[in-house]
């Protein structure tokens, strides 16, 4: 589910801020920007987003920065190197002039802050952080969840609705195969001429054979079971994405084989219907956990 939550925390010597952004994505997959001094927490981090949760893309941008006196230290290896090759342009080319401490100073990764490494209370300052930053992204999810359960609510109603519309249409199919099939043979007979009387043994079997093939009470009672299953889910606590799409390919496997059994037009504008409100409910339930 698409969201973003803040946090922050201050310490004694430090300050930190984090920001979560989530979008849709099957799995979880944490992605972190974070300056070099906190790249060891890699996976402190990401273990305590996962505690939390379970789906999405997570992009995680976090600030640290030290507040108290900060002393530097000298690159000594990167200044000794520059002296040096500074004689040695003075002494090829016949130079003169000293190098300035101002131009040693603006070099480049000549002096860098001391880092006395990351102590237990700045460790606690970027999990609490961290967890405001969840709490309030959670917040946020928790109003779009409410508005995306109506949502669904609604293309399962429409779904729930083709279902009476399928099972009228299927307890028609024999009188449609009895009178289609009396119907044909009897323009064929007048076609050519001939006066034969129909054998209505046959014609039942012929017609019992259709309606076997074309049986659609199986799928129907399929159909009723993942649909009251989804209604139980959508209102279930916990994590249901992934049981909510198994049952969403349930449904759009119930109403294919719907289509390929029957060849009435009732009953496949209504499978139809189906298949088009699972669509767009799988595009919503890639935002439920």
């Amino acid at each position: 589910m698409t969201g973003f939550g803040r946090g922050a925390a201050t310490g004694e010597n430090y300050s930190v801020g984090v920001d979560l952004k989530t979008v849709n994505n099957r799995f979880l997959d944490v992605h972190l920007r974070t300056g070099g001094e906190i790249a060891s927490l890699e996976a402190l981090i990401k273990r305590r987003i996962g505690s939390r949760l379970s789906r999405g893309r997570v992009d995680v941008n976090i600030t640290f920065e030290r507040t108290g006196e900060v002393s530097y230290e000298l690159n000594r290896p990167l200044i000794a190197g520059y002296l040096s090759a500074m004689r040695a342009l003075k002494h090829e080319f016949d130079l003169t002039g000293e190098v300035d401490i101002s131009v040693l100073a603006r070099l480049p990764g000549a002096m860098q802050p001391v880092r006395d490494g990351m102590n237990d209370e700045m460790i606690g300052g970027i999990e609490r952080a961290i967890d405001e930053a969840l709490d309030d992204l959670e917040r946020m999810r928790e109003r779009e969840g409410i508005a995306l359960k109506v949502e669904m609510r609604t293309r399962l109603d429409e779904i729930s609705r083709m279902v009476p519309i399928i099972e009228a249409a299927a307890s028609d199919l024999v009188d449609i195969y009895r009178a289609r099939i009396q119907r044909r043979v009897s323009e064929l007979l007048v076609r050519d001429g001939m006066n034969i009387e129909l054998d209505q043994g046959r014609l039942a079997q012929e017609v019992a054979y259709l309606a076997e093939r074309s049986d659609i009470t199986e799928e129907i009672a399929r159909l009723r079971s993942h649909i009251t299953q989804f209604a139980e889910a959508i209102e279930s606590e916990g994590e249901t994405g992934k049981r909510l799409d198994f049952l969403l390919q349930e449904l759009n496997r119930e109403a294919n084989t719907v289509l390929s059994k029957s060849s009435d037009m009732a009953i496949k504008e209504a499978a139809l219907t189906i298949k088009t409100a699972v669509e767009k409910l799988r595009e919503q339930v890639q935002n439920v956990e």
